[in-house]
């Protein structure tokens, strides 16, 4: 064996490097190689930095800068100079999204400002003229944060509190129409009454300038004989005393004008204080919701005694339930899963196996795990994917996971989980190991969702009876595939453009990680050979023994270098539970399902069984028939016989299926359901071709069962892989 190929090996099985041929990789600066041209993502316009609004128009809690902007442009696109203000707007786009990445904290307007001011003071009026006349038109404001650790606990703590206060809003608008009612059903009791009539009462209710020459005494006396002389009975009166008391001196969402304390705090750092304050505060919950019940009754006039003090006798006796907290304040939770010791994680786990209506947001910043047995042995993501299958386990826990990065996206399923009427997870991993070199936390948010290693989910018990309604993981970029694959474009030694294919895996990931560096070594490229093959390859076989080939990663080192970087089998290892632990959730989520692909094989096989008969049974009636023809005299053909109807023509350049030859087998529609459909016969078409990909028509192609898929030409000739997409198509054209 070739020595070079020996240490390759030796490597692989062991993490050693040895001298032949292999090249430490510490301070390379090393960065995958899809991250080639993301160095600086101030350059970049994408969903960072945020804003965090309020009382916006379509009722989203936060917005992206560039969306912001972009809106700006729209209404500047009407005004004169258009194309110059819209030039130095995107100037001070990408000036705010400096000072944010820089750390400079503020509004919207503050940082709008500051930026201006650096532009501005060059020696160019036509940039103060611009950003002004753009500033006029800024309607919206709010905290401005880029991707990292303070995010996902500002963002979900602001969208926590918008919904707080849309709650406190309702809640106080029934309170306060319940006091008026029960306030003005005493004071028409105390009218009617003697005390009510009374001279002193009277002349206190006109005042004494007005009724100078009221007789009050005499007033008094005809007034008492003609009052009604039903008085409220001292119990009610009692019930809607001790009532009033309760609603007004509530502190769970006081008002401003009658506040009696200071209201109670709902925010919380630590799992323990929120469950402390929650069975704290649980008998004056009980109380306030028994209150409110009660004026109900009393306001319409239908409390009946008899019937219901036995009921508000025993009232919260085993708590409330959902509906009657539904209306109190969600308690919210951040934590860190880096503190989760031992008596938080029980603490947490009580709140998610009680459903109590706590949010709580666990927040990763480290997805690496050592062993504790520190045998140099990690794991990665294990505690949020425990975590997360813990809380599913309950089936009415709303579960939202997700890095930073695609908390924008997830704004709406955000909303959802703040809204849903009992405990809910957020489980966010940020980004900000600072552990990955010079990579800002973004884009190591995005690595790691992109990679597997941390993808986004939801899981939602009020959207339906079963998982296929509940569990959703469409966020994942291309959720079907085992890893996305996105074009790779680079100038050889021969200074010729190539372009491929490249899988983004988790061993991609790692390698951001330079405490990874250990587990990885550096091939110079004259050693590169054919016994090297890459991780999404190796991943795809199963080998036994000696590895003959061995796995690699191609990286950019600080110079926008190419290299190719061999990995050792532990990072394999981890990359295979990784990708068993997505091939779960792609079944919970309704892709390439073990039980679906199985009852479509019996029901393949039940069809082939019965077309089998009914071919034999023809068979076996046409044989007579064919014997008769036989001995008769053949018939002599007409002359005006009717011609075998001809094949619509068809645009070979247009993809198409031939419907009565599918044999319903779902692979297609499974595949992409908006270009593919069924009709009423069950049996496949195409029904938008422009609802997908080139890419999604020849994979359809391949898999389909009976070959009837034709995908046609390229409709976009800029695909990514486009070449090699036309020539996996020509067998099927």
């Amino acid at each position: 064996m070739h020595s070079e190929l020996q240490a390759q090996i030796a490597f692989h099985l062991t993490g050693t490097r040895r001298s032949d041929g292999l090249e430490a990789v510490e301070g390379l600066d090393q960065r995958p190689a899809l991250f080639a041209t993301y160095r600086d993502l101030t350059k970049l316009r994408y969903d960072f930095p945020v804003v965090l609004v309020r009382n916006a128009r379509d009722g989203s809690f936060v917005r992206s800068l560039s969306g912001i902007v972009d809106g700006l442009l729209k209404e500047i696109a009407k005004v004169q100079d258009a194309d110059r203000i819209g030039k130095h707007l995107l100037r001070l786009e990408q000036e705010i999204r400096t000072l944010a990445a820089n750390g400079a904290v503020g509004s919207l307007t503050a940082l709008w400002d500051k930026a201006a001011a650096a532009l501005a003071s060059r020696p160019d009026d036509l940039i103060k003229d611009s950003l002004g006349r753009a500033r006029a038109l800024l309607d919206v404001n709010g905290e401005v944060l880029d991707c990292g650790r303070s995010l996902p606990e500002r963002l979900l703590g602001h969208a926590w509190s918008i919904v707080q206060e849309k709650k406190a809003e309702k809640f106080r608008a029934e309170v306060d129409r319940l006091i008026l009612k029960l306030t003005d059903i005493l004071k028409a009791d105390f009218v009617r009454s003697p005390a009510g009539l009374s001279a002193e009462n009277l002349r206190a209710s006109i005042g004494s300038e007005q009724g100078k020459e009221i007789d009050f005494d005499l007033m008094s006396r005809i007034l008492t004989k003609v009052a009604p002389k039903v008085a409220l009975p001292e119990s009610r009166r009692r019930r809607i005393q001790w009532v009033l008391s309760v609603l007004e001196s509530q502190r769970f969402f006081p008002a401003a004008a009658k506040q009696t304390g200071e209201p109670l705090a709902f925010f919380f750092q630590d799992c323990e204080s929120a469950l402390s304050a929650y069975r704290e505060r649980l008998p004056k919950a009980i109380e306030l919701a028994k209150a409110i019940a009660m004026a109900r009754l009393e306001t319409e006039g239908d409390y009946d005694e008899q019937k219901h003090d036995p009921i508000f006798a025993e009232f919260g006796a085993r708590g409330l339930d959902s509906e009657e907290l539904s209306g109190f304040p969600d308690y919210f939770v951040s934590v860190n899963a880096a503190n989760l010791a031992e008596t938080e994680n029980a603490r947490l786990m009580e709140i998610l196996c009680a459903g109590l209506p706590i949010k709580v947001l666990v927040q990763t910043d480290d997805l690496r795990e050592d062993s504790p047995l520190g045998n140099g042995q990690f794991g990665i993501g294990a505690r949020g994917r425990q975590l997360a299958g813990i809380a599913m386990g309950q089936n009415d826990i709303y579960v939202l996971q997700s890095s930073a990065s695609n908390l924008v996206q997830y704004h709406g399923r955000i909303q959802s989980a703040l809204a849903f009427p009992g405990a809910a997870l957020f489980s966010v991993f940020s980004g900000a190991a600072a552990k990955a070199g010079d990579l800002p936390p973004y884009l190591v948010a995005a690595a790691a969702m992109e990679s597997r290693a941390f993808p986004a989910f939801t899981f939602d018990p009020s959207a339906g009876p079963d998982w296929a309604a509940r569990f959703c993981i469409a966020e994942n970029p291309q959720a079907e595939r085992d890893w996305p694959v996105a074009n790779f474009a680079y100038e050889d030694e021969q200074h010729q453009s190539v372009s491929e294919d490249l899988a983004f895996t988790l061993v991609d990931f790692l390698a951001c990680d330079r405490r990874f560096d250990p587990h990885f070594a550096r091939v110079p490229r004259p050693k590169w050979n054919g016994t090297m093959i890459s991780v999404s390859e190796c991943m795809a076989s199963q080998t036994k023994g000696l590895p003959e080939k061995i796995p690699y990663v191609l990286m950019v080192d600080g110079n926008n270098v190419l290299q190719k970087i061999i990995v050792d089998g532990q990072l394999i290892r981890e990359a295979r539970r990784c990708i068993e632990s997505w091939h779960s959730l792609q079944e919970l989520g309704g892709i390439n399902n073990s039980h679906a692909r199985a009852l479509l094989a019996r029901e393949k096989q039940g069809w082939e069984e019965q077309a089998q008969r009914e071919a034999e049974s023809r068979a076996v009636v046409a044989k007579p028939a064919a014997e008769a023809q036989t001995a008769a005299p053949a018939p002599v053909a007409s002359a005006e016989a009717a011609p075998a109807p001809a094949e619509p023509e068809r645009d070979p350049d247009q993809p198409y299926i031939e419907t009565a030859r599918c044999s319903t087998c779902n692979e297609c529609t499974l595949l992409n359901n908006k270009m593919f459909a069924y009709n009423e016969n069950q049996q496949a078409y195409i029904k938008d071709p422009d609802a997908g990909t080139y890419r999604q028509l020849v994979e359809a192609a391949e898999s389909c069962q009976v070959s009837v898929i034709h995908p046609g030409k390229p409709r976009n000739p800029n695909e990514p892989g486009i070449e090699d997409l036309i020539k996996r198509a020509e067998p099927f054209q």
